[in-house]
């Protein structure tokens, strides 16, 4: 029996209906992921090795646009920073030209946005130094190696993350004292990894490539020295001595009927404490104690996180909240502690970060993510192997973005001082390939870099010409700073003088 039509007047009634009806919300934040055709591997290399005629690799020598005032650049990223730890995060760049270096990241970012590009945009690091990369420990307890500084990821240029990488590796090659020919060699050793790894990563599964990871176990198999090894090996033990339970007495005490965090400014304060470091203009100070500011935070990054990861912390108990400094470049930003503890007297020690503006995002044109906090947290899961279980995002008091993850989880740093020539060697190399897998895993195109990289042996040649040309530049950049903190243009103070201010 033949269907029935609807008369016209319910036909269009329906049609209007249908056009009336509510559209499933667009996530703006997060772009579709456009369903590519399959091209073969060769055609791919093919296209990456064309980019060369755009842009030849030897143009990679090339330090970009240098004429810039520095100070102001400083002021600039000092912004919305706690003003009495602005002076702080110049006494710590004041250490040396890499200090310097560590804390400028907005310096350098604007000096790339003049050099040549292939064009190949994908997540980057932004701030991708060889004192930001380190160990951590997965959500399944295994020590890797990787990337662990993401507050300037956004979409760039893949070569931007490799030069960053490459004039740190020579700064810090002259600051321990071995020369420029070890600088040299460095580098050349970063960028040989950085290429046979692309190689290899370009020919491997897709799954596979997303479960690879660098752990300290295939560190020690690789290691070419028996003193890189036993390296390696404290490297492991230092890692298993960080965990919760083992920096709580260090890092809090009972008292009366709850643990507290111990005040140790200028480094770690209470905002509403006798010790704080907030001015009486400051925002925060007028939401009452630190409850009531934190009560939203919370409550907003845990929305943030996975079913399971927000049922699991709701076995805790918050215990106290402090203010924490951390790092060079990040001091001065806005960065709380929260202890928790479960019914087992077991702690859980979340840090909970602004997020503001990439650097990478101030000086390449992209799209403007409407919460940085977001940007952080979905840029480093793109990059890293593996990310922590407590990983995610929310927004502060008055609108301020923040993520979130555990302050220490097996989270170790590599101790340079310590490091002898070979040690400088080998670490270049595993700086390089895990630069490669992040690359590799967030970009989608490892043939087509591949075809634009080839061996690294011609790249690889222009960036010790462009990270020896740098890190001469770095040295005048920090020439020039150190004049400005000499003649009052900054305030500068050491942590040692804060330190001084609160004792009795």
């Amino acid at each position: 029996m033949p269907a029935k039509s609807l008369p016209a007047s319910a036909s269009s009634k329906a049609r209007a209906t249908a056009s009336s009806a509510p559209t499933p919300p667009v996530d703006t934040d997060t772009p579709p992921v456009p369903v590519a055709p399959v091209v073969p591997f060769e055609t791919r290399v093919a296209v990456g090795r064309k980019l060369r005629e755009k842009t030849p690799r030897g143009s990679h020598a090339h330090l970009g646009n240098t004429d810039r005032d520095i100070i102001e650049l400083l002021r600039t990223s000092s912004d919305g920073r706690v003003g009495a730890l602005v002076p702080l995060r110049y006494g710590r760049m004041l250490a040396s030209p890499f200090a310097f270096y560590r804390g400028s990241a907005i310096v350098q970012a604007h000096d790339l946005a003049g050099t040549p590009n292939t064009g190949l945009t994908m997540q980057i690091c932004g701030d991708c130094h060889l004192a930001n990369f380190g160990g951590f420990a997965t959500p399944e307890r295994t020590l890797i190696f990787d990337l662990n500084d993401f507050d300037e990821t956004a979409p760039g240029p893949w070569e931007w993350d490799l030069k960053r990488l490459c004039a740190s590796l020579m700064l810090a090659a002259r600051q321990f004292g071995f020369g420029d020919t070890l600088g040299v060699e460095m580098v050349r050793a970063a960028v040989d990894a950085y290429a046979r790894r692309l190689d290899e990563y370009a020919h491997m599964p897709t799954i596979a490539l997303w479960h690879e990871q660098v752990t300290f176990e295939r560190m020690l198999g690789l290691a070419q020295t028996e003193r890189v090894r036993e390296g390696v090996k404290r490297g492991i033990a230092r890692a298993t001595g960080r965990t919760h339970e083992n920096v709580l007495p260090k890092f809090a005490q009972h008292v009366g009927d709850h643990w507290q965090i111990r005040d140790s400014p200028p480094t770690v304060f209470h905002v509403h404490g006798a010790t704080t470091l907030f001015g009486p203009e400051d925002d925060w100070l007028g939401l009452g104690d630190w409850r009531k500011l934190f009560a939203p935070v919370y409550k907003s990054y845990v929305s943030s996180l996975s079913p399971d990861r927000a049922r699991m912390l709701a076995n805790y108990t918050q215990e106290d909240l402090a203010f924490k400094v951390v790092g060079v470049g990040s001091v001065g930003t806005r960065c709380l502690v929260l202890l928790m503890m479960d019914t087992h007297e077991q702690p859980l020690f979340l840090q909970f970060k602004e997020a503001s503006r990439s650097v990478v995002s101030r000086f390449f044109r992209n799209v403007t993510p409407k919460h940085d906090g977001r940007r952080v947290v979905e840029g480093q899961r793109l990059m890293q192997a593996a990310s922590d279980a407590f990983l995610g995002w929310g927004s502060g008091p008055f609108g301020r973005c923040i993520y979130g993850r555990q302050l220490r989880d097996m989270k170790i740093s590599a101790q340079f001082e310590l490091f002898r020539a070979d040690g400088f060697r080998e670490y270049a190399s595993l700086c390089g390939w895990v630069l490669a897998r992040a690359h590799a895993k967030a970009g989608g195109c490892a043939a087509e870099l591949v075809g634009y990289v080839g061996k690294g042996v011609r790249l690889g040649e222009a960036l010790s010409h462009y990270a020896t040309d740098y890190a001469d530049q770095v040295e005048r950049d920090y020439e020039v700073f150190r004049k400005a903190c000499r003649d009052g243009r900054l305030e500068a103070r050491t942590d040692a003088d804060m330190a001084a201010d609160f004792m009795a």
